[in-house]
């Protein structure tokens, strides 16, 4: 949805709370990353991320600050909030929840950026990050057994309805065009491929849930800290793996880097003991919800929120790509 216009937090109720985290001096927004508000504070004792979590959720965020402490005391770069002096990790002032969390010094490195090796790095590390929420997760919630897939019917009607929408635009833009194609293709797409619509897939696990470049930080070549947590809940874990494959390998001319994501996805299937029948599964899976997802259509066009058009030409590209060369990404991922 469109972000609110921001406000200043406040800093100094906010920052009495803690014991010795000083006085502020400046607090300025980060601009990366499309949900919630983050801000760079200094202090007269230091550095911090500053999160303003816009749903504001008390008993979700504080589930995901126990999992981040306890995923941090089993050696997972993560970068938890702050206790204030009365043990909480979460301050609500006036209905607004926020966390006060160190401030890491680090860079966000796309696909492009990685090595090899440091693809394989990449593949471990989230692997690690399933099995160890595995281990901390035990706190009794439910386990579905089926996740659905996308419904054709449903998402012929939102073509019909986004290509009114992309029509209609006015002044009429290069992107609107871009969108009209790809929105014509895709339809071809679906009714070429509609009776390959996977049934409800399992292995659900409790998974990271936003795992892609923005949410990882790198000092030098090594990961230093996953961060923004706020997704984390239980999914098919090895569809996980697939999502960020494609975000972080994905090329501006919308096809996969396959020689990196098959060293991935190696090393994600030794660190989660995941076989290659699963690893199969989730490509089917991911590659039919690219097919029917049009989000960066509906915040265009239909919430009016324009910030995610950049990725547009790339993310509309690589489901053309993946029908084509569907077999060779299925070989990456599972061979």
């Amino acid at each position: 949805m469109p972000r609110s216009s921001d406000t200043a937090p406040p800093l100094s109720v906010l920052l009495r709370r803690y014991e010795n985290a000083g006085e502020p001096l400046s607090c300025k927004p980060v601009t990366q990353g499309l949900l919630n508000r983050g801000y760079r504070l200094a202090t007269t004792r230091g550095a911090y991320f500053l999160k303003h979590h816009l749903d504001g959720d008390h008993e979700a965020i504080a589930r995901q600050h126990r999992a981040t402490q306890r995923l941090q005391a089993l050696d997972v770069p993560v970068a938890p909030p702050l206790e204030d002096q009365d043990g909480d990790t979460v301050a609500v002032i006036d209905g607004h929840c926020y966390a006060l969390h160190p401030w890491i010094d680090g860079r966000h490195l796309g696909g492009a950026q990685l090595s090899t090796a440091q693809s394989r790095r990449l593949g471990s590390l989230l692997g690690l990050v399933h099995t160890c929420l595995a281990q901390v997760m035990d706190d009794g919630t439910p386990r579905t057994s089926e996740h659905g897939s996308a419904d054709p019917e449903k998402t012929f009607s939102l073509i019909d309805e986004l290509l009114e929408l992309a029509r209609s635009a006015r002044p009429r833009d290069s992107f609107d065009t871009l969108a009209e194609h790809r929105l014509l293709q895709r339809r071809t797409l679906l009714e070429r491929h509609a009776d390959r619509r996977p049934p409800p897939g399992g292995a659900g696990g409790w998974v990271h849930g936003d795992f892609h470049p923005l949410n990882l930080l790198y000092r030098g070549a090594e990961p230093a800290a996953i961060v923004d947590w706020d997704r984390l809940g239980v999914q098919p874990r090895a569809e996980e793996a697939v999502r960020a494959a494609a975000i972080f390998f994905v090329l501006p001319a919308g096809r996969l880097e396959l020689t990196k994501v098959r060293a991935y996805a190696r090393a994600y299937r030794r660190a989660a003991a995941a076989d290659p029948a699963e690893l199969r599964a989730a490509v089917h899976r991911v590659w039919w919800e690219r097919l029917n997802d049009f989000w960066i259509l509906r915040w265009r066009y239909q919430l009016h929120d324009r910030r995610a058009d950049p990725q547009f030409p790339a993310v509309s590209a690589l489901a053309v790509w993946w029908t084509k060369e569907y077999d060779a990404v299925c070989d990456a991922f599972a061979g």
